[in-house]
């Protein structure tokens, strides 16, 4: 039963990742503005990232984007004073939000607002420390970063899409998978998983690292793409609560429901925030609205009521 059950996961993991991979491979034949596709696709990638970790373990990070900051300001540093590929710049601002993580990991003895609450507080910090005009000649300062040499909007955006791709593989392996069991467990109730024998601190440790590890990698390829941005474009708390809405919208915990949430709301506030915000911000305020009323759970909430099993 359980094999059955981790096949018909496996086979529904693949299909998802074939539709988004098709998805954004077509669209910018159908559609011209490639740095809204991207814009798009960086949404997606931010949203699948954070419900790694909000999903799976119930840390609700709104903070998010200090380490889509770190791996946006690490990747260009990488650019700017080596001489290594770009490719391997953006691996390093990835593992450098992983090892910003592990600095941050004792905040995990923290829950509920007290985490939200204390990530947010050190977002800002990083914030403060890569716009002090006294590190200018380090960070930029409040000027910001060229990396325009490596400017290769085409690669980016294929970069961008296979990060994309293996963040979903990975919400994918813990939604079909006996690891991702342990992780609902431990989010319904740690301490009974932790008298059934479960390391309750290393797999919320790994979980936050890996979902670090997304983040840095979506913002490496990011700064890669925009190639000259300022503090304020990579550390606005925009970024986070874009990404939590976008997640909450389609449904955590699942693969598809970031990837819907993300792709419905993002294309309303492409097509109505841009040229009408005042609107916007009404029609916005009141789909929050709705959906914390009556879709707690989310978009794909509708097809489990019915029965229908959605991933």
């Amino acid at each position: 039963m359980r094999d059955a059950s981790h096949l018909r996961g496996l086979r529904a993991g693949l299909i998802a990742l074939a539709l988004v991979a098709a998805g954004f491979l077509l669209l910018p034949h159908l559609y011209s503005n490639q740095s809204l596709l991207f814009t798009l696709m960086t949404f997606v990638a931010l949203a699948q990232g954070l419900n790694l970790l909000y999903g799976f373990t119930g840390y609700l990070p709104f903070g998010y984007v200090g380490f889509f900051g770190c791996g946006a300001y690490a990747t260009s540093l990488l650019v700017l004073h080596t001489s290594l590929p770009v490719l391997l710049c953006v691996l390093g601002g990835g593992l450098a939000a992983a090892l910003m993580a592990l600095l941050l990991g004792p905040l995990l003895r923290l829950s509920g607002a007290y985490f939200s609450i204390a990530s947010l507080a050190a977002s800002q910090i990083l914030f403060f420390v890569v716009s002090n005009p006294n590190l200018a000649d380090l960070t930029g300062g409040p000027y910001g970063l060229k990396i325009e040499r490596v400017y290769a909007p085409d690669a980016s955006y294929l970069t961008m899409l296979a990060v994309l791709l293996a963040t979903c593989a990975l919400a994918a392996y813990f939604r079909a998978s006996r690891f991702g069991l342990k992780l609902r467990a431990m989010k319904q109730d740690p301490v009974s998983a932790a008298m059934a024998g479960l390391d309750v601190v290393w797999l919320r440790l790994l979980v936050w690292l890996l979902s670090a590890l997304a983040a840095g990698l979506i913002g490496g390829v990011y700064a890669w793409n925009l190639s000259v941005f300022y503090p304020d474009a990579v550390f606005t708390l925009q970024i986070s609560v874009f990404a939590i809405v976008f997640a909450l919208f389609g449904g955590v915990g699942t693969v598809l429901g970031p990837v819907i949430g993300a792709a419905v709301l993002y294309t309303l506030y492409a097509v109505i925030g841009v040229s009408t915000p005042q609107y916007f911000q009404l029609v916005y305020g009141a789909l929050i609205v709705l959906l914390v009323l009556f879709l707690p759970g989310g978009v794909l909430s509708l097809f489990t009521r019915r029965g229908i099993d959605v991933f």
